[in-house]
């Protein structure tokens, strides 16, 4: 049992506060917001929102964390539709749609008093998805806008004299980022990796335990060692947050040979074949199968080494629903550029893009252990090739196999499973807490909040409710 976790080890009798499911973004902003750091308006900040700055002007000596979160995010507008996540982002970067350079108005104080005990469970080390992610990808966010509180990115980035792209940074340098965070903020003996959850149970507690209608959750799972020797853990807690993302289970197409050692749902997977030139420029080309922007960050990295490609995709070329039609071109150049490829390049030999074939309309049959591919198109006609690797990276779908009915009943339409686009938890939107499961909160995607900027947001939302659950009477 690792050191951290045996330290947290709880009976039914004194439960953890907290316990967090999930160590990326969301998972060490919330961790950071119930370890004491309280945030204030700083004194002599102006909000560039003048009916914000009025409300700021009310309280303040009061901690944004124990405001009305509803009150002061009424009228807020942005790219998100949590008003939550508008209002932590706006405090955090005025103006910064607008590419403004107004300073956060917020200061941050330590305040050990405030502290609520928690606990985060990771499958990996700190930065959850990121970890999975091949570190060369360009992010598609602004890299100003994946820092967190009291520590922003670019700082970071100078300090490690490192230089954005495009304004926008590599996947690796934003895990290093979350990972120096959770050190630096000495958040780390909160924090447990290699932690797989297996169970959240909802255990109702006699009257000798706990005050009436009081109840508690046992989370119950193992934790595998760098041996691989797994050891079963077993902790309660008074509420749990569900910071799992959304990148659990890749979508898969389901046919024949999908299973097959040489083909893979993650883009990591090109990245170590690369390394140990199991791909090369003289291989046989890596099958790319998805529309979206991690295939066109596979795309990407193969064209750089010169390893050739086929690219399989099931919409039409100009089907406006591809999210390239939705980039700026000038913020996104590489990804106008496969979506060029896309277009224009459908041979092998010659042509713009030489070592590259699209296959609009494609959609892969079966999968051979010889390492051939059969697809049909869109006429019906059967087409084999001959590759080194597969990649299918279509999509991934959040794990919820942890909650009775995999989480079903937490949704806004508990009929249908649960969705995280189509059928979401039914959240209150300035608790974050379910609806259907009181002391139980989700954050992040699961919310419906997908960039790094305002996951945060829910962050603040849960740690204003637990902090204010903490000051009233039992």
């Amino acid at each position: 049992m690792s050191m951290e976790l045996a330290n947290y080890q709880t009976s039914e009798r004194s439960p953890l506060p907290v316990v967090i499911i999930g160590n990326g973004p969301s998972g060490i902003c919330l961790s950071y917001l119930l370890s004491g750091y309280t945030p204030y308006v700083k004194e002599g900040a102006v909000h560039p929102n003048p009916l914000l700055q009025r409300k700021l002007e009310e309280f303040p000596h009061v901690p944004i964390t124990q405001q009305d979160l509803e009150y002061l995010s009424e009228g807020l507008e942005g790219r998100s539709s949590s008003p939550a996540a508008l209002l932590f982002d706006t405090l955090l970067r005025p103006d910064t749609d607008f590419l403004g350079d107004v300073e956060s108005v917020l200061s941050w104080t330590l305040e050990p008093e405030r502290a609520i005990p928690h606990l985060v469970l990771g499958r990996g080390p700190p930065g959850g998805a990121w970890n999975a992610i091949a570190g060369s990808m360009i992010t598609l966010s602004r890299g100003d806008w994946m820092g967190l509180p009291d520590l922003s990115f670019q700082d970071w980035m100078r300090m490690k004299r490192r230089n954005l792209r495009n304004d926008r940074s590599t996947a690796g340098d934003i895990l290093n980022y979350y990972q120096y965070y959770v050190k630096n903020k000495i958040l780390q003996n909160n924090f447990v990796s290699g932690a797989v959850v297996n169970s959240v149970v909802r255990m109702n507690e006699s009257e000798e335990h706990l005050p009436e209608n009081k109840s508690i959750f046992q989370v119950s799972g193992f934790i595998k060692n760098n041996s691989g020797i797994k050891q079963n853990f077993c902790v309660y807690a008074k509420n749990v947050v569900l910071a799992t993302g959304t990148y659990d289970s890749p979508l898969k197409l389901s046919i024949q040979g999908e299973d097959l050692p040489f083909v893979s749902h993650q883009i990591s997977a090109l990245e170590e074949a690369v390394k140990t030139k199991k791909v090369h420029q003289d291989s046989d080309p890596v099958l790319i199968i998805g529309a979206g922007l991690t295939a066109a960050d596979a795309i990407l990295l193969a064209h750089h080494y010169n390893i050739p490609v086929i690219h399989a995709f099931r919409r039409r070329v100009n089907d406006p629903g591809l999210i390239f039609n939705q980039l700026p071109q000038v913020m996104y150049p590489e990804y106008h550029k496969v979506y060029q490829m896309m277009k224009e390049q459908s041979v092998f030999q010659g042509g713009p893009y030489e070592g590259y074939m699209s296959l609009p309309e494609h959609h892969a049959v079966c999968f051979n252990d010889n390492k051939k591919c059969i697809f049909r198109d869109k006429c019906g006609q059967h087409k084999a090739f001959s590759v080194s690797m597969i990649l299918i990276l279509i999509g991934s779908k959040p794990n919820l196999s942890f909650l009775p009915n995999n989480g079903k009943y937490l949704s806004l339409d508990t009929e249908q499973p649960f969705s995280s686009k189509r059928n979401p938890l039914e959240i209150d939107p300035f608790t974050y807490e379910c609806l259907q499961e009181k002391g139980l909160y989700a954050v992040g995607p699961l919310a419906g909040d997908y960039f790094v900027r305002f996951v945060q947001g829910g962050a603040l939302a849960v740690a204003n409710s637990l902090l204010k659950s903490q000051r009233r009477p039992p």
